[in-house]
């Protein structure tokens, strides 16, 4: 039977030696100029047109973090988007590589739902390709996860018990849940991470021991307003 009289322990709380580092994912806005191809790693721009979106987002994301972005420029044009609908702009975003979608080489270009078509299905991976086949002339998931796990365990030591702002790719957060999973690059392709969303992760250290916690993830924070709206006219 539980102590009524023990003390309330926040569930995201942190013990005593432990430092934690959190991660605040931010997928890019929804790119409208592909024109139904794959596009992996082309530079291609994104819609920002959504102000009510990116206020939303910028409401739930903390003030005095470290941000980065990849060298895309959707994810760029994203983290203006956040900053021009009222999030204090940070002195610099560092345009970070490692965190670009996964390069689909020859399939590029290709019509997506031709392609989907194409291919056999592979139930619980919802992804180009199994986590080893490379994409013709390009990269695997697994080659992707490699690098979006090196740039993160060395953001964790440059940064450690800081809050980073992240603004990249489905398929690089989804690379971050499989590294947050226990080294499982496999289960972070069953999720869901759509355009915009925010997904949380933490890093928690100690001397003998580190781990993740997993708060949210494709949380998209203007929904809870066109839900309340809804509810009211219902009422």
């Amino acid at each position: 039977m539980s102590n009524p009289a023990a003390p309330f322990v926040a569930q995201h709380s942190v013990p005593t030696g432990v430092v934690a580092t959190r991660w605040w994912w931010v997928r890019h806005a929804p790119v409208r100029e592909d024109g139904g191809c794959i596009y992996g790693q082309k530079d291609i721009g994104c819609d920002t047109s959504d102000r009510e979106v990116f206020e939303a987002v910028g409401k739930i994301l903390p003030r005095h973090a470290v941000w980065y972005a990849s060298n895309l420029k959707r994810t760029h044009q994203t983290a203006d988007a956040i900053w021009s609908a009222g999030f204090p702009k940070p002195a610099s975003m560092p345009h970070e590589a490692a965190f670009a979608e996964q390069h689909l080489g020859e399939w590029q270009g290709l019509n997506r739902a031709a392609f989907f078509a194409s291919r056999p299905v592979e139930v619980g991976s919802y992804w180009f390709a199994p986590i080893d086949d490379p994409a013709p002339g390009g990269e695997s998931f697994m080659d992707l996860y490699n690098r979006v796990r090196g740039a993160i365990e060395r953001i964790n030591r440059e940064h450690a018990g800081r809050d980073v702002i992240a603004v990249a790719h489905g398929g690089t957060i989804k690379a971050a849940l499989g590294l947050a999973l226990g080294h499982q690059p496999e289960k972070g392709l069953a999720f869901t991470i759509d355009n915009c969303s925010v997904t949380r992760l933490d890093h928690l250290a100690s001397a003998v021991h580190s781990g993740w916690r997993i708060p949210m993830v494709n949380q998209q924070p203007w929904m809870a307003g066109s839900q309340v709206a809804g509810a009211s006219k219902l009422g």
